[in-house]
């Protein structure tokens, strides 16, 4: 194990990697290089697409490049991983409206001047006129309670008239903003990543680029009967990059690290992870995780401005802001953002499933990634401090999801897996470390190497 506590690298024998991707790759199911086919029968009523060109064909390319042109991009263990992967960047797509990132500094300044003026505003007051004040405000109690029930009744019917339903789902929505902003402030955003990456991309030709291409174009074309995912232009950028992420932005520009590709062990997993990243896409995430914080935040300036006029020192307001804020962001912000990766990750399978991908091997990523992290010696923070479910809940959820997926392969007339599921093969591979690390562990043998995990699995 090498590399800093940001950094770090799983390294092993490549050839071991090539035989064992090799072994799994000849495992998986190859799909027909046959015309498109229409499921007439579907229960919903949707169509399920398979692409002309045959997901074998996709497989047996990405095998090509990965024992030959690219011998260290696509080996099953040779993760390369980040303090924490998250597909998804933390201000995805234009976080808010360009006007409220503007006003909103000023937003907090005005309320908490307000709040610090009605405080200074109290204490000058005469003890007398303070008693005058206290008697006039029980008498009119009735009036002051009517004025506020009144300020809550506005917030609700402004929340429930800008409620939305979700693509796909159904699930109702709120959106504050039009999408005609989202849709300026995501070519804003993406003319920012380009210049922030335009030395780092890789070109059209590179084998790397040409298998995440494939595997897009292979998501699009089999979910082309949903009108959000036919209506986007998606184009793919690869980027030269360490980081185990990838991201989609509204407007359908793909980026994908490369740390990303050196991650997953087969192109069922890669189909996946962008699969989970168009479904952001399309269910139209950053609109309303934006329209959340938007609306929190309007509220959030009302109790900021009580807190600076109720506190009796700026000392003490400072910490109730703090206190404040916090609650916000714990009690309301992370756990939407772990609500939305939950619904990209079963839309994502769906999308998946639609195109004859191994859907089982959807949970055995997150528990490649917890293992990483695991021998790593990584600490385990409790999930509510993320904005990510954790690796370990996340296959579990998978795990749930992966029954009706496999239904949904059936209704699309996919080919039938072949070979044993990706799930036990990991099992196994568990087993077989554990009782290899167990066998070193003896009282007559030498020391071992930390740096140098053996992560040789056998070939089952």
């Amino acid at each position: 194990l090498s590399g800093n506590t940001r950094d770090c690298f799983l390294t092993g024998s490549p050839d071991s990697y090539r035989n064992l991707i090799g072994t799994w790759l000849r495992c998986l199911p190859n799909a027909p290089s046959t015309e498109v086919y229409k499921n007439a029968h579907h229960a919903s009523g949707r169509f399920c697409f398979q692409s002309s060109q045959s997901l074998g064909v996709k497989i047996t390319s990405l095998q090509s490049s990965s024992v030959g042109q690219l011998p260290h991009h696509f080996s099953a263990w040779n993760i390369q991983i980040i303090r924490s992967f998250h597909t998804s960047p933390s201000f995805q797509a234009a976080p808010v409206p360009l006007f409220w990132i503007i006003v909103k500094p000023a937003q907090k300044l005005f309320a908490i001047i307000l709040g610090r003026s009605i405080r200074n505003w109290w204490k000058a007051l005469p003890p007398n006129k303070r008693e005058l004040f206290k008697e006039s405000a029980r008498k009119n109690k009735w009036k002051i309670l009517l004025g506020v029930s009144s300020l809550g009744v506005l917030f609700v019917m402004f929340y429930f008239t800008h409620l939305e339903e979700t693509p796909i789902t159904g699930r109702a929505r709120l959106l504050v903003f039009g999408k005609e902003h989202f849709r300026e402030l995501s070519q804003m955003e993406y003319d920012m990543w380009m210049e922030e990456f335009k030395t780092r991309m890789l070109p059209e030709t590179d084998a790397r680029y040409q298998v995440v291409e494939r595997v897009v174009g292979h998501l699009s074309e089999s979910n082309k009967d949903i009108p959000q995912v036919s209506a986007l232009k998606w184009v793919i950028h690869v980027v030269d990059e360490p980081g185990v992420n990838a991201f989609v932005l509204p407007n359908g520009q793909v980026f994908v690290f490369t740390g990303l590709l050196n991650a997953v062990s087969d192109i069922h997993q890669l189909s996946f992870i962008l699969g989970h990243e168009i479904a952001h896409a399309v269910l139209e995430h950053a609109v309303k995780k934006a329209s959340l914080v938007h609306f929190l935040d309007f509220l959030s300036l009302i109790f900021l401005t009580m807190i600076w006029a109720i506190c009796p020192r700026d000392s003490l307001a400072v910490i109730g802001q703090w206190i404040q804020s916090k609650l916000q962001e714990f009690m309301f912000d992370r756990p939407y953002s772990r609500t939305l990766e939950a619904e990209a990750d079963k839309v994502g399978l769906q999308f998946a499933a639609k195109a004859c991908v191994d859907v089982r091997a959807s949970s055995v990523f997150w528990q490649q990634m917890e293992l990483a992290e695991t021998i790593q010696g990584q600490p385990k923070l409790p999930e509510w401090l993320s904005t990510h479910p954790s690796h370990e809940n996340r296959a579990e959820h998978l795990d749930r999801l992966i029954p009706e997926a496999l239904k949904i392969r059936e209704r699309c007339n996919c080919p039938s897996l072949s070979g044993p599921d990706p799930r036990l093969i990991f099992r196994l591979n568990m087993q077989h470390l554990l009782q290899s690390s167990k066998d070193e562990e003896t009282p007559n043998s030498t020391k071992r190497d930390l740096s140098k995990p053996n992560l040789d699995f056998p070939h089952t």
